[in-house]
């Protein structure tokens, strides 16, 4: 099977991202529309349902380096958030503490990560971990 070049790749993400994922839990897009490399993204999540993240709106930067799909974007909380994955310096998520990075493959997505990070924010462990007060930032 053919790769499909990082740009086109990125066109069809945002493409997605623009319309929303789903039930409009998460969504991405370009932070700049004039960045023709597609490499700054926002996220947005909003906190799952029953949790302690329930109705806040977490704001994330992704970068998607030459390198993308190939090698996984870069994702940083803009908004402060408790989460084990997420350095409490400056919002980093640790590629290594979180499975969807940990074992990217080239056919993951901005959409994958923002869904298995939503995913994490309600498993067991995290669903109740006390937060920063909303709308802190790092």
């Amino acid at each position: 099977m053919a790769k499909v070049p990082r740009n086109f790749r990125l066109l069809e993400e945002l493409e997605k991202g623009e319309k929303g994922i789903g039930d409009g839990s998460c969504s991405y897009g370009l932070e700049d529309g004039d960045d023709i490399m597609m490499s700054f993204w926002n996220g947005t999540i909003i906190g799952p349902g029953h949790t302690v993240h329930e109705n806040r709106i977490y704001s994330l930067k992704i970068v998607c380096g030459e390198h993308y799909p190939e090698q996984p974007p870069t994702v940083q909380f803009v908004s402060r958030v408790n989460l084990p994955f997420v350095s409490q310096v400056d919002g980093k998520v640790e590629n290594t503490k979180l499975p969807c990075l940990a074992h990217w493959t080239r056919s993951s997505s901005i959409e994958t990560v923002l869904v298995d990070i939503r995913r994490e924010m309600a498993s067991f462990n995290n669903r109740k971990l006390p937060q920063p007060p909303e709308g802190s930032v790092f």
